[in-house]
């Protein structure tokens, strides 16, 4: 199941609460009678911390502070659990902190001051309360100008003496793919207390950077279970090349020889639906139904199109009845306090 490796991890920061618990859904599962269904808390990797994004920034805020950096720039959309998590963080280890953000649904008007339209809400609160300095821009402005956005503040700071350290959109790059390489290790003790060698391994993908680590780490532990990242935005052939992309960093910046002959990556985008952040209504049923079913709770944005379309594809048949499958929960609970009205009781 597991190569006797000794992988050589970079330095990191000791930032999440790990290691979350593996559980599993028996009612849910027994009530799909399809495979047993397992979930990996990283929803529980903090409280306001929640999610995956926290195991990249333990890397990729280490080599900021090794490189004595003192100010973080990072950017996502209005409710980014990847900002959340990097403006908390940045408060807790006393750097300054700013946030690019792209509002899905600004005009080009009425946001010159960079701030929101209405009270902040959900992750964006959270932002505010951890002090980052917010930039909030037209979606349109941001995907044009996004890397002329990133220059012009790193240059900001840079005139005032400060040393900024720019993180890409939800840390997926070459460096914080090691946060996942490193979460197989752990997945790995949990299958093994359980008893289980599950087939699939199961996750939101939105950015590409957890992917490209889960897909990695099995491979270069010769874990034989597939993963599956079904998409929340863009298409199967991005993630594709994405994904490599981050691969490809990863193995130029830690001069890494060769990749496993066995890496695999494999992405769904039938389940996008609307768009990015954009969810119809069989996504808010589904989250619905499974926070009363088994009191675990899922956003529109990543995890409920992910486990909507999972319940989906167990329904379709491209699961194995006998097999077991792991869902990896990446979070984003707050982002569904920002979509409460989609929600009827």
């Amino acid at each position: 199941m597991m190569a006797d490796l000794d992988i050589n991890y970079p330095e990191s920061l000791a930032l999440a609460q790990l290691p979350t618990p593996l559980q599993p859904l028996d009612r849910l599962s027994a009530q799909l009678a399809g495979p047993r269904i397992w979930v990996k808390r990283d929803d529980l990797t903090d409280c306001a911390l929640s999610g995956n994004k926290i195991r990249k920034l333990e890397f990729t805020l280490a080599q900021a502070l090794a490189q004595g950096c003192d100010t973080l720039i990072t950017c996502g959309g209005v409710q980014s659990n990847h900002c959340r998590a990097t403006a908390i963080l940045g408060a807790r280890l006393g750097l300054k902190v700013h946030l690019l953000l792209r509002d899905e649904g600004a005009s080009d008007e009425g946001l010159s001051d960079n701030k929101p339209a209405a009270s902040p809400d959900g992750n964006l609160l959270l932002d505010y309360l951890a002090g980052a300095e917010i930039s909030i821009y037209p979606k349109a402005e941001f995907q044009t100008r996004q890397r002329e956005l990133f220059a012009h503040w790193q240059q900001h700071y840079v005139a005032l003496g400060r040393r900024p350290y720019l993180i890409p959109t939800g840390a997926s790059d070459g460096t914080g793919i090691w946060g996942y390489i490193r979460c197989v290790e752990e997945l790995l003790g949990d299958f093994k207390q359980a008893e289980i060698a599950p087939a699939h391994i199961v996750h939101a993908t939105g950015s590409g950077g957890t992917q490209a680590g889960l897909s990695l780490g099995c491979a270069l532990h010769q874990l034989d279970a597939q993963v599956l990242g079904i998409a929340v935005c863009d298409n199967a052939a991005y993630f594709q090349r994405k994904i490599m992309a981050d691969i490809s960093d990863w193995q130029g910046r830690y001069d890494i020889a060769e990749l496993p002959a066995n890496l695999s990556v494999q992405v769904n985008d039938d389940f996008i639906g609307p768009g990015y952040s954009k969810a119809g209504p069989e996504v808010f049923a589904c989250i619905k139904k499974v926070a009363a079913l088994e009191g675990l709770l899922l956003d529109p944005v990543y995890t409920g199109k992910a486990f909507h379309g999972m319940l989906a594809l167990i329904e379709q048949g491209y699961f194995d009845r006998a097999d077991d499958i792991v869902f990896v929960h990446t979070g984003g609970l707050f982002g569904l306090f920002a979509q409460r009205e989609q929600l009827s009781f």
